[in-house]
């Protein structure tokens, strides 16, 4: 059961303000009855509720892809610099979305935003071995003794050991993929530098096996289908002995 008011925030039709408002005015009905009290409670499973006419669905968790453009920070609010909530539209800010995980500031490419903090949690547990790929180019050429040091854990600045990182170059080798199963400050670009190399660019292009949407320009979103939502639900279910092991 849930407060009126709550329930219309929580869809992001309109904030707490406006909700007890248009309550109190009679421009919420529920099941066709103008209901005016905004602390009633309602069973949001099985009432039909409108705005001014208009269905509002009950979405217990609202789950987003964005493909993140550079230079925003992968932050609910800064005082210097562009966040990728003022990506969203208005109604999606009101849901109190936040950022799956951070992406640098001028790392691209797949990030999700929840408001499920359980299933974030989970999702960034480092017991749950989340597969996370980029691509990336770099200063200079990769070798297979470089692909060999990542994948047996490498060590960077600060005596940090990583877990395994798989590298898969394109030809050429300045180029490439490189998946990792943790999520350490600068990650990528720290491994990079203990190679004696650079990244030059870095784009996220899967998270728990969800793939970036390419179909998205840089900077733009959209809500995840039931089915991507289910298969990130399911990554957040399995330990890391289970995917190991499968």
């Amino acid at each position: 059961m849930l407060r009126l008011d709550r329930f219309l925030t929580s869809t992001g039709a309109v904030s707490r303000k406006e909700a007890a408002l248009a309550v109190r005015r009679g421009e919420v009905t529920v099941d066709g009855a103008p209901l005016r009290d905004p602390a009633a409670k309602i069973d949001e499973t099985r009432v039909a509720v409108a705005l001014r006419g208009v269905p509002i669905t009950f979405r217990r968790y609202l789950y987003v892809m964005l493909n993140k453009p550079s230079g925003y920070v992968s932050a609910t609010d800064d005082r210097t610099l562009p966040c990728v909530l003022e990506l969203l539209s208005p109604e999606h800010r009101r849901r109190g979305l936040f950022p799956v995980g951070r992406l640098d500031r001028d790392t691209t490419g797949l990030l999700i935003l929840t408001d499920d903090g359980e299933t974030a949690h989970r999702l960034l547990s480092p017991k749950r071995g989340i597969e996370k790929v980029y691509r990336f180019t770099c200063a200079n050429a990769l070798s297979d003794e470089d692909a060999g040091r990542l994948r047996l854990g490498i060590a960077i600045d600060g005596g940090e050991i990583c877990r395994p990182a798989y590298l898969c170059p394109d030809p050429g080798r300045l180029s490439g993929t490189v998946t990792l199963t943790e999520g350490k400050y600068h990650e990528v670009k720290r491994m990079f530098r203990a190679l004696g190399n650079e990244i030059l660019t870095l784009e996220r292009i899967s998270f728990a096996a969800l793939p970036l949407d390419f179909a998205l320009p840089r900077g733009a979103w959209r809500e995840l289908s039931d089915s991507e939502v289910e298969g990130l639900l399911s990554a957040a279910r399995r330990d890391r002995t289970e995917r190991e092991t499968t």
